[in-house]
């Protein structure tokens, strides 16, 4: 990620029961780590892998918004989360059998393919403390919609 157009996105989503409240949690950095944006935001009763789903959804959003119409297509995004399930099933490793996820999964895909790249890594779970915290704000307070933006 050293090219001058690229963002790193840090997501995560979790619900309080499966299913349950659920919240997802975003935090978007240039190449070098600066920050560029983060979000926090209750969404709803839902499961744990729709949430983390919808996080992946909110921050490509996020990425295409900090990049510009204009340079979407030159920008290189390197997407991390801590699910070793939505990572697989986005590199194309896991297959998809729940609907509901499937659908999710095409969001994410059309998302992606406005990118120059995107990358999905898994990354352990301490190293998303940031997009974690979100979700556990938002779910704490239910913020809804028009108080996500932070």
């Amino acid at each position: 990620m050293e090219t001058n157009r690229s963002v790193i996105i840090y997501t995560d989503g979790g619900s309080r029961g499966n299913p349950g409240p659920a919240a997802v949690g975003v935090v978007v950095y240039d190449g070098k780590m600066r920050l560029l944006k983060r979000a926090g935001e209750y969404i709803g009763e839902t499961t744990n892998n729709e949430a983390e789903y919808a996080a992946l959804v909110r921050g490509l959003k996020m990425a295409k918004a900090v990049a510009g119409k204009d340079y979407t297509k030159e920008t290189e995004v390197e997407v991390r989360s801590d699910s070793e399930l939505v990572v697989r099933q986005m590199n194309g490793r896991y297959k998809i059998e729940n609907a509901r996820i499937r659908e999710l999964f095409f969001e994410v895909w059309n998302l992606k393919v406005e990118f120059k790249s995107v990358t999905f890594v898994n990354i352990p779970r301490e190293s998303n403390a940031e997009a974690d915290r979100l979700v556990n704000e938002a779910l704490d307070e239910r913020r809804p919609p028009a108080a996500r933006l932070l």
